[in-house]
């Protein structure tokens, strides 16, 4: 399936819809296969001890596995998560970005599965696995008319 949205539709998106999230998770590349998202990691993304927290890094997947589901059906702001499994394995490094790479397993009309593995920039094993399942809305009536 072609590409809706590119990388740059897709950070303006975030920008335009979700400002608060815009200036710390950046879509790094997309193509027909992977997106790839950056989380700027910093100190309110910290729990004790130094380490990026679980809320953090589901947030990163959420948020990537949503982006790619769009950058291939396009501007649907209202597909929402309806399930959601993660694993974290492993401790992120101290003082790296997170970067999410993630894939879409299944695009149909009215649900979409994919799946995210994080990393610590640099780093060559995943700190966290995830699968989420989306709901995605209806299109309007005559939308679905003409195809």
């Amino acid at each position: 399936m072609a590409l809706q949205m590119d990388r740059s539709r897709l950070n303006a998106f975030l920008d335009r819809v979700f400002p608060q999230v815009a200036d710390q998770l950046r879509v790094e590349s997309v193509d027909e296969h992977l997106l790839i998202a950056r989380l700027l990691v910093d100190d309110r993304h910290l729990r004790p001890g130094g380490t990026v927290s679980g809320p953090t890094i589901f947030a990163l997947a959420d948020v990537a596995i949503y982006l790619a589901i769009l950058a291939r059906i396009g501007e649907v702001a209202l597909a929402v998560t309806t399930n959601a499994s993660i694993d974290f394995m492993r401790k992120p490094a101290a003082g790296c970005d997170l970067l999410a790479e993630c894939r879409i397993l299944k695009l149909g009309r009215s649900l979409a599965v994919g799946e995210c593995l994080i990393f610590s920039a640099g780093g060559a094993d995943a700190v966290a696995r995830c699968s989420m399942t989306y709901s995605i809305p209806p299109k309007p009536a005559e939308n679905r008319a003409l195809e």
